[in-house]
Order: C-alpha cells, then structure tokens, then sequence
C-alpha cells in the first residue's frame, strides 16, 4: 500500500474567544517570548545579575524580531506589499532583527551585550522551540514529499500541501504529473525544528555556568542554531535552493556556524574583553 494513504492528516489549531480568533501559532509566538524571559532571568538571577532588565530587552527583541521577519520575508518575495501580509515572519529575520533591536537598547542604556546575550543563549533556543510549535499548529513552514507512514498531510496549512503549490512554489517539479489539488504528505518538519530545539536549550542550559569570558555562550547559541538550520534545510519545502540543493537560509546558517565559533575563541579566557 502507498505509505501516503495512511500518513497522518494535520489540521489547523484555532481557539476562538467570542470573535477573535486566536490561532495556534500567536499563541506560540506568546509562550516563545515568556518563556524567553523567565529563563534568561533566572539565568541572570542564578548569576546575582539585575534580572529585571529582560522585560524591556524583551520587548525590544519582540519589536525588532517581528520587523526583520516581516522585513526578510519581504527581500524574499521581492515584493513590498508582503509587509502588510498577515503570514511571512521569517526565523533568520526575526533573529537579526530582535539582535540588532536589543543591541541598540543596550547600547543606549549602556548595558553589557555580553551578559545579556550569555543569559539570552538559553532562553532563545526555549523561545526557538516552543515558537515552532506555532508553526506546527497553523500548517506552514512544512517539509517535502515523504513516503512514510509517519508524513504528514496539510489540507488545510498555509498554504495546504498539495501537488501544484509543492511543484509550482516550492521547486519539487516530479510531483507536476499529479492531479493539481491532490494533498500530498511531507516531512514535518516543524517538529523536527521543536525537537531540535529541546536539545539546543539542554545543552545551552548544562553550560550556562561556564568558566569562559560573558558572552561564550552565545557563541555555542550561534554554533547550534546554524547547525540546526543546515539540517532541517535538507528536508524543508523551500523555493530558494541555488548552488545545487543550497538554500539562503543554510548559507545563512552557515555564517551562524562560523561567526559563533570565532566568538567563542575569542571569550574562550575568563576576563577576555
């Protein structure tokens, strides 16, 4: 038997209070900022640092984090109108955007990057994974074809799974020959994203007490998150692959990789400046 046929279906998650409705994935996006902040200031706290300068750092992280996946999204689509688009928050986006955005804060309150980035390691990988559960939630940001028992079809996500939109929008012409609105299974790999960043947030969490200079730790951050992108890369569904099977967002990871790695040579000596 086609594994397709019994792959599993997945269908949107959506509270509705009266007449709002409040999808799955802001509800994701809530929880990813709160837990952000409770680990990064219990990280601070553990460390007798002012714990309570995360809520205005974290609001600035959500206002620069939701600017630059709106803003990336919109390079990506080449398109301006996309800003005003309720879908299109892209992850390296958002996490230039919320760097860039906190960056700035702290410089104008003259705060330690640092410190803060050191305590924020573990809290973004958290942040990382409870914020793709949304992703799951809604159906979007889903992986290719897969011919497995455990694939996962998306009637309904944004956009729904079917043969046209994977082979027209996302580059996987061998699925042309099948009727246009056939739904067809792929990798989900938005819980591979959840999953993966479970295991970036227990190894950040078992070194935050390292004996390196403030600020290694964003360095293994910056290390994983590449990692972790040039991995689940392989399997999205995406429209943006050159140099072969290369996409943007692994030449992105990559820097990621390569950026954290010099700067965790260069804190590597406690009292590095």
């Amino acid at each position: 038997m086609d594994s397709t046929l019994t792959s599993i279906i997945h269908h949107p998650f959506e509270l509705q209070l009266g007449p709002l409705p409040l999808t799955g994935f802001g509800i994701a996006m809530l929880g990813a900022f709160l837990i952000a902040q409770v680990v990064a200031q219990a990280v601070l706290a553990e460390r007798k640092q002012d714990a309570d300068l995360m809520p205005d750092i974290v609001i600035a992280a959500v206002i620069g984090g939701l600017a630059g996946g709106k803003i990336y999204y919109a390079i990506l689509t080449g398109s301006v109108s996309s800003l005003g688009e309720r879908a299109g928050f892209v992850f390296w986006g958002g996490l230039i955007g919320g760097i860039l955005a906190t960056a700035g804060w702290m410089r104008f309150k003259k705060i330690s990057f640092t410190m803060i980035s050191d305590a924020s390691a573990p809290a973004l990988a958290a942040a990382y994974a409870v914020g793709r559960s949304g992703c799951w939630a809604v159906g979007d940001d889903y992986g290719r074809a897969w011919s497995s028992r455990f694939a996962v079809r998306f009637p309904e996500g944004a956009p729904p799974s079917t043969a046209q939109i994977l082979s027209t929008e996302f580059g996987q012409k061998e699925l042309a020959t099948l009727p246009p609105t056939e739904v067809v299974a792929v990798y989900p790999t938005q819980l591979f994203e959840v999953v993966m960043g479970m295991v970036m947030f227990a190894v950040l969490w078992r070194l935050r007490d390292h004996k390196h200079a403030a600020g290694w730790l964003f360095g293994v951050y910056c290390v994983l998150a590449g990692l972790e992108r040039i991995i689940v890369e392989v399997f999205r569904a995406k429209d943006d692959r050159f140099f072969g099977a290369f996409t943007m967002a692994q030449l992105i990871g990559l820097v990621f990789l390569v950026g954290g790695a010099a700067w965790m040579a260069a804190r590597r000596r406690p009292g590095a400046a």
